[in-house]
């Protein structure tokens, strides 16, 4: 039972560690920098430790600093699906994330120049610990190394050109991601966990993970179907309804913001609001 980290070490190298109070365990290699997702394959409880550090002296990194691949799953809560007014359909949608868009716990995100409208999205996060291609339902849960927390900010502006959702998902600094990646045995059941999001304060959002439309194991199933999972590899679970475009009047993030992520035991993810400099 474990909650790990990525950070960069006092010196300025990327490593990771196990989470042991208010410290941090550096599992990572003493002579290089290191990546969490290169060890999700084996045993992580085997990796020595080379140092402790106290949390406040680390800089923080996304919980998966470079994922090969973050496969978001749109319109998976019935609130959601029922506040865009769209039809619920027979499979999932799925947009991609790219890794240079992603924040640490306690780095800001960033709205950019060209938005009026850059909304919060909490979510579930699956991390991949076995690779796989064609996994069934069976053997789903498998292949999660373990849980973490997400906000999936949304600059609607660029989200609403068209039909896609590429765009709107992809402008850099836009998804916070952390603290920590916390194992399933860390957790009894986490359909039972609730997703909650604060706008300065202000509950936005709160629903279980029960709620869910595509569960997930259908959800490891079925992306793993038309690609490959890897380790290190993240898939998004969805957002709840109560989303900043849908609400009367509108509610989007502006600098001076600050928004919080919470789910239950994987912990909570803390992120201000900073405008894109000029």
């Amino acid at each position: 039972m474990a909650r790990y980290m990525s950070f960069r070490r006092p010196d300025g190298t990327a490593s990771f560690g196990r989470v042991e109070g208010e410290l941090v365990v550096d599992l990572g290699r003493a002579d290089k920098a290191d990546n969490l997702a290169d060890c999700l394959d084996g045993d992580l409880t085997a990796l020595p430790a080379i140092a402790s550090y106290p949390i406040v002296s680390v800089e923080l990194l996304p919980v998966i600093p470079n994922p090969g691949k973050i496969l978001c799953i749109g319109l998976n809560y019935a609130t959601h699906v029922a506040e865009t007014g769209r039809e619920q359909k027979e499979y999932p949608a799925v947009f991609t994330r790219w890794a240079d868009t992603l924040v640490a716990a306690g780095q800001p995100l960033v709205r950019p120049r060209e938005s009026t409208k850059f909304d919060y999205e909490g979510e579930l996060a699956l991390v991949i610990g076995k690779p796989g291609r064609r996994i069934s339902r069976d053997d789903a849960m498998a292949h999660i190394a373990g849980y973490a927390v997400f906000n999936d900010g949304s600059v609607r502006d660029w989200q609403q050109h068209n039909i896609q959702f590429t765009p709107g998902k992809n402008f850099p600094d836009t998804g916070g991601f952390g603290p920590e990646l916390v194992t399933p045995d860390e957790v009894d059941d986490v359909t039972a966990l609730r997703v909650q999001t604060r706008l300065n304060g202000q509950l936005v959002q709160d629903q279980p993970i029960s709620d869910l439309i595509w569960d997930i194991p259908f959800l490891v199933s079925y992306c793993s179907t038309f690609t490959h999972l890897d380790p290190g590899d993240v898939i998004l679970t969805g957002t709840p309804g109560g989303v900043g475009a849908k609400r009367k009047p509108p509610l989007f993030m502006k600098e001076g913001d600050t928004v919080v992520v919470t789910i239950d035991t994987i912990g909570s993810l803390t992120n201000p609001i900073v405008d894109e400099p000029a």
